[in-house]
């Protein structure tokens, strides 16, 4: 037996947040692998919100979402062609204020055809955390899986670190999940919103 992955760590916390009939947004829809998790976990009643500047990640998520059955036991999904950073003017308005999570994987598309130099830039994951806190409710929840190992990578990484370490305490708080002898190992910060 050995420790969770970072993404089964991810998925762990959240479902110990989640509600059936709940709003969630995937940042970073990617292969559409958070995605179903949120609409599995938010269930028939519930809304799950998935973005991504990647048109080729929107139509592999929707790829995904089709193939399980029935479909009727999943959330609604709406997908956003549109970057993470633009899910307050993208949501609407009866889900701010209350979405019960938020999941960052964040990096790059990893499939074979994908074009790998095509990543999340540091400015925007920002802003979009910064948009996040306020879009949860209390005690709601955001994961973000970090990949300090690809060109770009470390330094989104760092800055996500440092942003996390200054949130102050009256907003929520922040942990770290990550492997100390690989320093360009996967890595989790997760977030809890007073």
């Amino acid at each position: 037996m050995g420790f969770l992955s970072v993404l089964s760590f991810a998925h762990k916390l959240t479902s110990e947040r989640l509600q059936p009939g709940d709003y969630a947004v995937d940042a970073t829809a990617g292969t559409g692998a958070d995605t179903l998790f949120l609409a599995q976990a938010c269930g028939k009643r519930g809304h799950v919100f998935g973005f991504d500047v990647q048109s080729e990640a929107l139509h592999i998520t929707q790829e995904r979402l089709d193939k399980i059955e029935p479909p009727t036991r999943l959330a609604k999904v709406t997908l956003f062609h549109r970057s993470h950073a633009e899910m307050e003017d993208a949501l609407p308005a009866e889900a701010h204020g209350h979405l019960g999570s938020i999941m960052f994987n964040l990096g790059y598309l990893p499939t074979t055809e994908a074009d790998h130099s095509v990543i999340t830039l540091t400015e925007s994951t920002l802003e979009a955390l910064e948009v996040g806190v306020r879009l949860l409710r209390p005690r709601g929840l955001i994961t973000i899986v970090l990949y300090p190992g690809h060109p770009g990578g470390e330094t989104e990484a760092a800055a996500v670190e440092s942003w996390a370490a200054s949130l102050p305490s009256s907003i929520g708080q922040s942990i770290v999940y990550r492997q100390l002898q690989r320093s360009t190992a996967p890595y989790l910060i997760a977030i809890e919103k007073r």
